[in-house]
């Protein structure tokens, strides 16, 4: 399962945990549930328990990942990054096993 966090995000990552004062063992859980315009959509959080059985965990940046098992299926290869522009910010996946996306950009099918 490879997911990558690019750097630029890993950082506003890094700051919004210190914003938020959370605690040195929390990890970016990174998932995909159902719903959205496509029929699935990405999900981002902070969480604080980790299970080795259901979750593929990886350190970039700095940052601690954790993807359940079930949605690594769907995020194998995909690259999350952070844009900061005049129009929009926020988070970005680029997801080479979305067959369709929506222009939210946080909805596809697979």
């Amino acid at each position: 399962m490879s997911l990558c966090i690019t750097e630029k995000a890993a950082k506003e990552v890094q700051r919004v945990m210190s914003e938020q004062s959370l605690p040195d063992g929390a990890v970016l859980r990174v998932g995909v549930a159902g719903g959205g315009c496509s029929g699935f959509q990405y999900s981002l959080g902070f969480d604080t328990s980790v299970d080795p059985a259901k979750d593929h965990l990886s350190e970039q940046h700095g940052v601690k990942v954790a993807v359940d098992k079930k949605s690594s299926l769907f995020l194998d290869g995909t690259t999350v990054d952070f844009y900061d522009g005049l129009e929009k910010r926020g988070f970005t996946f680029n997801n080479p096993n979305a067959v369709k996306s929506c222009g939210c950009g946080s909805s596809f099918s697979a």
